[in-house]
C-alpha cells in the first residue's frame, strides 16, 4: 500500500557543493517542476521543466552537482548545473519578495531522458496545489504531510534513495488569509533538507461537513526548522555558562506560489520564440502519473 506515488521520488535530487578532486558536499534537496506551457492539439500536454530548491541554496554559488538515478540499477550520476553565465549573471530566478526562500533554475528533462535517467517531475496541472486549491478542497491544521529529502547529505549510497519524513501541517490558515507568506509543518528536518518537498498525504475518510482528498499533492518547499536556543545556568553563579540550540521539530515550507512567480521570472525574460530553443528547452512527456 503506497501513500506516496513511487514516482515522486524519481522527482527529488540530491544537491552538491562540489570540492577539489572529485568530492562532494551534499548539503541540500531539490526536485523538478514542470511548468504546463499548453495543451497540444494531440491532447498531450507541453511543459517548461525547471530545479526547485531554496535561494539561500543557490545564491552564492557558481555551480551545484545533481545527483541522478540511471534506470535499471546502475549507479547514480551526477551532473554540473552552471548558476552563472559567462558574464557572471545568475541563471536562477526568485520571487520578488526577497524574504520567500524559492528558487528555480532550468534544466533540459528531454537531454536526461535521453541519457537514461529515471526522472520524473511534478507536474503543475496534475500533481501539485497552490494556496487557492489547497483552500479549495479544504486543506486545514493536522492534515497529514510527507517531507521528503536527503537530511545530513545522506544520499543512499551508491545510488540515490530519498530520506521521507511524516508529520502535519501546524498552521496554514494564516497563508490562505495572506498574512504570512510561508507556513509551518510539525516534521523535524535538518540540514541537508533545504529544498525538499512537501507532499500532502492522500486521505479516504474526513469528518462529517468536509471533503476529502484521496491525491498526493505537492503543496510547498521545505525551507528550515525552527530552532529554540536553551541554557544551562551555574547554580553558583546565576550565570549562564553553555547555550544549546534546539530544533523545535517545527518546519518553515512555502507554497507552489512562490515556484510559479520564479518560474514567470524567468518566462517573461526570454524571447518569444520557439520554446524548444530557449534555456531548458520544453517537453510533452508525461510527468509523474496519475497519483
Amino acid at each position: 500500500m503506497a501513500l506516496i506515488p513511487p514516482v515522486f521520488f524519481d522527482c527529488v535530487v540530491a544537491i552538491g557543493n562540489p570540492q577539489a578532486g572529485s568530492a562532494t558536499n551534499w548539503f541540500a534537496t531539490g526536485f523538478v517542476y514542470g511548468k504546463l506551457i499548453r495543451q497540444l492539439p494531440s491532447g498531450q500536454k507541453e511543459y517548461r521543466t525547471y530545479l526547485v530548491t531554496n535561494r539561500h541554496v543557490v545564491v552564492q554559488l557558481k555551480v551545484v552537482r545533481l545527483r541522478f538515478n540511471p534506470l535499471g540499477s546502475a549507479p547514480a550520476k551526477e551532473y554540473d548545473l552552471v548558476l552563472v553565465d559567462g558574464q557572471g549573471m545568475a541563471q536562477w530566478y526568485a520571487p520578488t519578495d526577497p524574504d520567500a526562500d524559492v528558487a528555480v533554475v532550468p534544466i533540459d528533462y528531454a537531454q536526461l531522458e535521453r541519457e537514461g535517467i529515471a526522472v520524473k517531475f511534478f507536474g503543475e496541472a496534475d500533481h501539485s496545489a497552490t494556496r487557492a486549491r489547497m483552500a479549495q478542497i479544504g486543506v486545514s491544521e493536522g492534515d497529514f504531510v510527507y517531507v521528503l529529502g536527503f537530511p545530513f547529505g545522506d544520499v543512499g549510497g551508491s545510488r540515490s534513495y530519498v530520506v521521507a519524513r511524516s508529520g502535519s501541517l501546524a498552521r496554514i490558515r494564516d497563508t490562505f488569509s495572506g498574512t504570512r507568506r510561508d507556513f509551518l509543518v510539525d516534521v523535524t528536518t535538518f540540514p541537508g533538507n533545504s529544498g525538499g518537498p512537501v507532499i500532502l498525504k492522500p486521505e479516504v475518510v474526513s469528518i462529517q461537513g468536509t471533503p476529502a482528498n484521496g491525491l498526493a499533492l505537492l503543496i510547498g518547499v521545505t525551507a528550515q526548522s525552527i530552532n529554540y536556543l536553551d541554557e544551562a545556568v551555574s547554580k553558583q553563579t546565576g550565570r549562564t555558562r553553555v547555550t544549546f540550540e534546539d530544533n523545535s521539530g517545527l518546519s518553515i515550507a512555502f507554497p507552489i506560489d512562490y515556484i510559479l512567480e520564479a518560474i514567470q521570472h524567468h518566462l517573461s525574460s526570454i524571447p518569444s520564440t520557439p520554446a524548444a530553443a530557449t534555456t531548458g528547452g520544453t517537453t510533452t512527456a508525461e510527468p509523474t502519473g496519475k497519483s
